[in-house]
């Protein structure tokens, strides 16, 4: 035998007692796998229900708080409440009482909120209500001139007409004169109406006269071309036809009272105008 077979002889024994043993140990390693194995399953399973034992858990633990708070509830109403609980029940009192007198019936009152102007308003349109027109304003009438020289206001007013139309025609102060006087021997400074001619009683008058068919303050007829008879009832009118039967008269102006009425008038009485020269030159110095 050659020594090497001895030695492999040795060496053979030893190989597969470590071979034994490798396999014994692989053994065992897989046996420990197969051991973990349910244990790491048990994890799983353990993990897998925690979720049901966190919520047998939680509702374990409200029944315990529920008991709990049944069991102080009942300890207040044998025992009284707990100091917490009262000074609690203070607070809420002192707080319901300022409630009730913030809502009490004395109130400040709330400010109104202010109405946007018109102007403000996008929308706003303007009022359709039309302005007051203002009334023309009326003339005041003039003011009725005193009476003077023992004249009523009617016969006053009558000079002044007699007077201002022979301002207006631009006849000297003695034409006046004359012109007044005159109206005052006719018709006493009174609008006559005639009896003789029914139709001059259509118009305002103060008087009827029956001297012919005279009319007016100075009783100039109408059949003698004085004018018509509306126009003679006018006492504007018949002014002025004296006065323009006055200025053609010539030196009129020089001649007295009585003779410059007469030369218009042609009156049966001639010498009457005379009487009245002193009064007439009173009116119308009031009256000019």
């Amino acid at each position: 035998m050659h020594p090497d077979d001895q030695i492999d002889q040795k060496l053979t024994p030893q190989r597969s007692a470590s071979r034994s043993a490798e396999g014994a140990s692989s053994e065992r390693m897989i046996g420990r796998h197969r051991a973990a194995a349910p244990a790491r399953r048990g994890i799983r399973a353990l993990l897998a229900a925690t979720p049901i034992r966190v919520a047998l858990a939680t509702g374990v633990t409200c029944c315990l708080g529920a008991s709990a708070v049944a069991l102080a509830a009942t300890r207040e109403t044998d025992e009284g409440p707990l100091p917490q609980v009262a000074e609690a029940v203070a607070d809420r009192a002192l707080a319901a009482e300022d409630g009730a007198a913030s809502r009490s019936l004395e109130r400040s009152p709330s400010p109104t909120p202010a109405s946007p102007s018109p102007s403000a308003s996008p929308t706003a349109t303007p009022s359709a209500t039309p302005k007051p027109k203002k009334s023309p304003t009326k003339p005041a009438k003039p003011a009725k001139p005193k009476p003077v020289a023992g004249l009523s206001q009617a016969q006053m007013d009558n000079a002044k007409v007699i007077v201002d139309v022979g301002v207006d025609m631009k006849i000297p102060r003695q034409g006046l004169v004359v012109a007044v006087a005159t109206a005052m021997q006719e018709s006493t400074l009174l609008n006559y109406a005639s009896g003789v001619l029914p139709e001059s009683q259509n118009y305002p008058h103060q008087a009827i006269g029956w001297d012919h068919d005279s009319v007016g303050l100075f009783q100039q007829r109408p059949s003698s071309g004085w004018g018509t008879v509306p126009d003679l009832m006018r006492p504007a009118y018949a002014a002025r036809a004296f006065y323009e039967a006055l200025i053609e008269v010539p030196g009129w102006q020089e001649m007295s009272l009585t003779m410059a009425a007469q030369a218009v008038q042609i009156s049966a009485f001639p010498y009457a105008y005379a009487q009245h020269e002193e009064r007439a030159g009173t009116i119308v110095a009031a009256l000019v």
